[in-house]
């Protein structure tokens, strides 16, 4: 289940569902942007903060947003330790398949979970053409299953 604030959390909460995602399509749903990318790693640890505050038993997982570990390991590093330390996460969320592996085992080096997005990635999407359907990636969407 996605939350963006202490009401949406505390629904998580009550519901009793095991596991939670403060996903950066916040940026879209409850700030108004048109895309996700203007989100910051502040303001997804304002929202995160928010969340946790209603959402005590899931485990929580913060979506890392675009600009904060596209520069390598030690960027992804640096964002997601002030994730946990500060948005009171237990584990990111990025986007990519095999081109973050060295980044995904410098996260997990240091025990912080990583979930993977793989498929649609919505930070791409400008380059991809927008929100839709590429038949082209058909054979790497039969791999994904």
């Amino acid at each position: 289940m996605t939350a963006h604030d202490y009401p949406s959390g505390l629904f998580v909460e009550r519901a009793g569902i095991e596991l939670c995602l403060v996903g950066d399509s916040l940026a879209m749903v409850a700030l108004g942007h048109d895309n996700t990318n203007q989100i910051t790693l502040d303001m997804m640890i304002h929202h995160c903060k928010a969340v946790a505050n209603g959402c005590k038993s899931p485990f929580l997982i913060g979506d890392l947003p675009f600009g904060t570990y596209e520069r390598g390991p030690d960027q992804a590093l640096t964002s997601a330790i002030r994730y946990i330390q500060e948005g009171q996460v237990e584990a990111v969320k990025l986007e990519g398949g095999v081109e973050m592996t060295e980044t995904i085992r410098r996260i997990t080096g240091v025990g912080i979970p990583v979930l993977g997005h793989i498929g649609l990635k919505p930070r791409r999407q400008a380059s991809l053409g927008g929100y839709r359907f590429r038949e082209s990636l058909l054979s790497a969407y039969v791999f994904l299953l």
